[in-house]
């Protein structure tokens, strides 16, 4: 659990040599944050606790790109020759997420307290998940952290970006879906009876198609808080299920993997993130046996995870990584070809890096593909709805007319 945040004091003074120098420093009472400037030298003139202003920074989730960052700025500065402690000070205190800053200070204490950096990292299993704290601590085992962690950062910025594209392929149409959905029923409820009350007067009976659209708008009228009911009903339900049920959560990733297009650009996700977590961790110097364990947890679906964990109680007992992935019928041809040739030629690491480079192209490619696809029958759909209603809401018009 993070520590409670210390306070920040605004500070004015003098270094060693004379000269004016300013900055903020966290300590629980002034006396501490004077002392603690003594220790480095600075003489305070002036110290005063820093205001909190009313529109100013908010604290927000810490998000899998603020790690991200974070990461590739750690492992910069270790390459400049930046000490590890101070280094994270610099990274904490410039971060623009306070929830970000506090999570890195408390980090950086239990370092200068004497607990390894992998420990410390595994102290917030929320942020540093179990493949993070492991390729750390082999880092620190081999006397190799910084490359490591540069390993990490792209690591993570590549997963990351992935993901980005894959949450955006499914976002786009959603979204429209859902604003489809509001204004249908913006429509049913406030625009149809308008109409309805001016056919009244007609005196003869409605076309059918118009009698149905009058009929759902009635219905919306007088039932439309059971139907918001039910759809947060289905939502709580469904989180629930996803939350608590490994069998709903299994059925669901079989189930996604299996839609037309959709189904393809997961399953090719699911590849990559297989592919340059395995990479990365075979370039740390894991064991394939411990790596895969981690690896299980980083594709991202059920299947795929649940696959790789039988593989790797294969290859514990003795079999070749490419012939287990064979029998598990999950990966693609060229995938184990060439995971084959690099278990041959000792250049796993290598030729998997090259595997996921593959896929994740190639789920870009997709997701571009299905933007491109998606937005006319979109656009359809949308058309088809709305323009439905109104040609309902003018077929009595038209008729009158013809009548006339």
């Amino acid at each position: 659990m993070a520590k409670e945040e210390l306070p920040v004091f605004v500070w004015e003074g003098t270094d060693k040599s004379g000269a004016r120098i300013k900055g903020e420093v966290s300590a629980r009472s002034e006396t501490l944050a004077r002392a603690d400037m003594r220790r480095q030298g600075i003489k305070v003139v002036k110290i005063k606790k820093k205001s909190q202003p009313l529109f100013g920074k908010r604290k927000r989730k810490i998000i899998p790109k603020d790690i991200a960052v974070f990461s590739r700025q750690l492992a910069t500065m270790l390459s400049a020759g930046v000490p590890l402690v101070q280094a994270f000070d610099i990274v904490g205190r410039g971060h623009e997420n306070p929830s970000m800053q506090e999570l890195l200070l408390t980090i950086k204490a239990d370092i200068e307290g004497g607990s390894p950096l992998a420990e410390s990292l595994a102290k917030h299993p929320v942020y540093f998940d179990e493949l993070y704290c492991n390729l750390v601590h082999s880092g620190e085992q081999a006397g190799v952290l910084e490359s490591l962690l540069h390993k990490i950062a792209d690591y993570k910025e590549k997963t990351e970006s992935m993901k980005a594209k894959i949450k955006k392929a499914m976002t786009y149409p959603t979204a429209v879906l859902v604003i489809a959905v509001i204004v249908t029923a913006i429509l049913l409820i406030f625009v149809v009876p308008q109409f309805e009350e001016l056919f009244k007067g007609f005196g003869a009976d409605l076309p059918a198609f118009t009698q149905m659209v009058v009929g759902m708008s009635r219905w919306m009228q007088e039932y439309w808080w059971l139907l918001i009911a039910v759809l947060v009903a289905l939502g709580v339900t469904f989180t629930k299920l996803k939350q608590r049920s490994k069998a709903f959560n299994h059925g669901l990733d079989r189930l996604v993997l299996r839609i037309p297009v959709v189904g393809e650009i997961l399953r090719k996700g699911a590849i990559a993130r297989f592919a340059r977590t395995l990479s990365t961790m075979s370039s740390a110097g894991v064991p394939l046996v411990e790596a895969l364990l981690s690896v299980a947890g980083a594709t991202g679906n059920i299947i795929y995870g649940e696959a790789i964990l039988k593989m790797r109680d294969e290859v514990a007992t003795g079999h070749q990584l490419q012939l287990s992935m064979r029998q598990s019928n999950l990966f693609p041809n060229m995938v184990i070809q060439m995971v084959a040739i690099g278990e041959e030629s000792g250049s796993l690491d290598s030729m998997l890096a090259k595997v996921a480079d593959f896929y994740e192209e190639e789920v870009d490619n997709a997701v571009d593909s299905l933007s491109s696809l998606l937005e006319p029958m979109i656009m359809a759909v949308l058309g088809i709805i709305v323009g439905g209603l109104v040609i309902a809401m003018y077929l009595p018009i038209f008729k009158l007319g013809s009548v006339v």
